[in-house]
């Protein structure tokens, strides 16, 4: 058999393992398990040994249906959902559940960090970004002030993706990517800012090494880990990255003629995001750096709340998803986790423009509009001909897979539409660092090669400036009223 590697999307929700083939691209099987999540209010954590759990269980899955032999599995992969905040003891064992990145208690410890740098633009000049309460040293912070014992007792702090990664390998490791999303690493420098780390109290001891690209090779799999995953000890482990970084990398973007070239993903949150040879410094942004070569970032904006919150308010409506009409007056704004971006943690939703004649139909095509705008004016901030131009913008996620989701893009941007064909992106992109860790071969030429990015193209249709000028006069205007007492800008 030829060889196949393994990409691993370990997201908010569950593990999934790709089983790919090395030569081809070719998604021979998906592994699948599920994660709990836990918190109420502004809480959202897990445990991170159910990753570790859910990881095993989902490769085991994948390899069981692809029928591979354990001996032709060529690299492994991680690609994990970015900002978690995981402390571990001195023997590699969680001190706490993890923080999750739509976790947003630490909405005061981000408006105080701001505040102690000197602004804003402080930040967006050292790291690309802004901490918002997402943001893992907002986090670090806030463990530091609730739990100061667990932040004392700390040996060592990872990301996510970090954590399974020297689970595989034995190795602390990260890449720029997953570590551009911490507000502790500098895209200016390409490394770890010391004078940020001093301000969080944090020393560079706890932090794992930044590999050059996401597709190096840190190690090969421990015989600990070989045994837990059924396969042979030494296989070749990626540095991995963030789950965004991955799906660009397995969209092709960076590869010739496919830089500045936007997308928009629609899941439980919502990203719009580019490869640009351009730093990004813009507060509405995540000024991320790319993981695929150095030099190219991947800007990006982020919503929490999009096909998860439409899918509330049509529950609540007693709609069946996609029983949706544009919504006429009404504007309904579905903050309904708070939000990101804007940067409104504290908001919950909002709906205005009732009307005798207003149906449950249109204030469902109301939410959705609501969510598409939110990260249409995020797209617009990205620079370039990423923001601002009216070329293609492929659309991802599973919201991609509806017909409501769609239209609604299509109406409300006025721009193509590009519908890649393959759906786990995440998955493939890491499967594509893994076959780089394995070969040495760019991670982004090897997807590009498979074709994962390509799909179906819809054309432009007429605007609809009246839907998205109802919206902004809502949001601009009105947005003090999505607060709530204890929420913070």
């Amino acid at each position: 058999m030829d060889p196949v590697v393994i990409g691993v999307d370990s997201s908010t929700q569950s593990t999934k393992a790709a089983v790919v083939d090395a030569a081809t691209g070719r998604l021979l099987a998906l592994g699948r398990a599920a994660h709990t999540v836990t918190g109420q209010g502004g809480a959202r954590e897990s445990d991170p040994e159910q990753w570790w759990t859910a990881l095993t269980r989902a490769v085991a899955a994948g390899l069981a249906e692809s029928g591979a032999r354990p001996r032709a599995v060529a690299g492994i992969a991680v690609a994990g959902q970015q900002h978690g905040l995981v402390v571990l003891d001195a023997a590699g064992r969680p001190l706490r559940p993890a923080m999750l990145w739509n976790d947003t208690r630490a909405a005061p410890q981000a408006a105080a960090l701001i505040g102690e740098l000197g602004g804003g633009r402080a930040w967006l000049e050292r790291t690309g970004s802004v901490p918002v309460a997402s943001m893992t040293a907002a986090k670090w912070r806030w463990l530091c002030e609730h739990e100061p014992r667990r932040a004392e007792h700390t040996a060592a702090l990872r990301l996510p993706h970090d954590f399974l990664t020297e689970r595989l390998a034995g190795t602390a490791a990260t890449d720029p990517g997953d570590a551009s999303g911490t507000c502790w690493y500098s895209t200016a420098t390409g490394a770890y800012d010391g004078g940020l780390l001093d301000l969080l109290g944090l020393d560079a001891s706890l932090l794992p090494q930044v590999a050059p690209t996401g597709a190096t090779r840190v190690g090969g799999l421990t015989a600990a880990a070989a045994r837990a995953l059924g396969l042979p000890a030494g296989v070749a482990v990626a540095a991995g990255t963030g789950d965004n970084m991955a799906a660009a990398v397995g969209l092709g973007l960076g590869a010739s003629g496919l830089l500045d070239h936007p997308v928009m993903s629609l899941g439980t949150s919502g990203t719009v995001f580019a490869a640009t040879r351009t730093r990004p410094a813009a507060a509405a942004l995540a000024g991320f750096a790319a993981t695929d070569r150095p030099g190219t970032f991947l800007p990006l904006g982020c919503t929490l709340n999009c096909t998860l919150a439409v899918d509330q308010v049509a529950a609540l409506l007693g709609l069946d998803r996609d029983d949706a009409q544009p919504g006429g007056e009404a504007v309904l704004l579905p903050y309904l986790d708070g939000e990101r971006t804007p940067d409104l943690p504290g908001a919950s939703g909002l709906l205005t423009g009732l009307r005798h004649a207003t149906t449950p139909q249109q204030l469902l095509g109301a939410a959705y509009e609501g969510a598409v705008f939110t990260l249409l004016r995020a797209l617009g901030e990205l620079p370039g001909a990423a923001g601002g131009g009216d070329g293609p913008l492929r659309l991802v996620g599973g919201g991609a897979r509806g017909r409501t989701w769609v239209e609604t893009v299509r109406r409300l941007s006025g721009r193509p539409v590009v519908l890649p064909r393959s759906t786990e992106l995440v998955a493939l992109g890491a499967a594509a660092l893994a076959a780089g860790a394995a070969t040495g071969g760019d991670p982004v030429e090897i997807a590009s090669s498979w074709g994962s990015g390509d799909g179906d193209a819809l054309p432009p249709v007429r605007r609809d400036h009246a839907a998205s000028a109802r919206i902004a006069s809502v949001l601009d205007t009105g947005a003090p009223a999505l607060l709530t007492p204890q929420g913070h800008r």
